[in-house]
């Protein structure tokens, strides 16, 4: 199973992608100028990674109830399940924008922001979480000379 991460936003869409190995890598992002391209950036990557879940980050607000801006995320579902049919899994995206710029502050390393390199590192970020959860917890390691 492939699975793409997605962190919304109202100009850039971070995107990740994830299979049955269970890790997410940050991908190009969806940043064209209108939302249609963005969708149609969305769908090429779904076509090309042959993709069969979506993995949607959700911003609650700290004291998890939905703002605004969860209402657009949800919109924003509604779009997704009519245009690509696929199963949808939110995710608590809570501070992993954050996340990524204290990662990269600490790396030394600027980023322009217009790129969507930092909503494709949170996208991998909320993504990881899911697969965490999903692959995570049934992993058993076979000990060193046991095959």
């Amino acid at each position: 199973m492939n699975y793409l991460g997605i962190d919304y936003g109202e100009k850039r869409i971070g995107l990740s992608f994830g299979d049955s190995l269970g890790l997410a890598i940050p991908i190009e992002a969806a940043v064209e100028a209108t939302e249609e391209a963005r969708f149609a950036h969305i769908g090429q990557t779904i076509n090309q990674r042959k993709v069969s879940h979506l993995v949607v980050g959700m911003p609650y607000n700290m004291n998890g109830s939905t703002g605004f801006k969860a209402k657009e995320v949800e919109e924003f579902i509604v779009k997704l399940k009519s245009r690509f049919s696929l199963p949808i899994t939110t995710v608590d995206e809570r501070l992993t924008s954050h996340q990524v710029e204290q990662q990269l502050k600490f790396q030394k390393r600027k980023v322009d922001r217009k790129s969507g390199e930092i909503d494709s590192r949170a996208a991998s970020l909320i993504l990881q979480d899911y697969l965490d959860q999903v692959f995570g917890q049934n992993l058993e390691y076979p000990l060193e000379g046991d095959v």
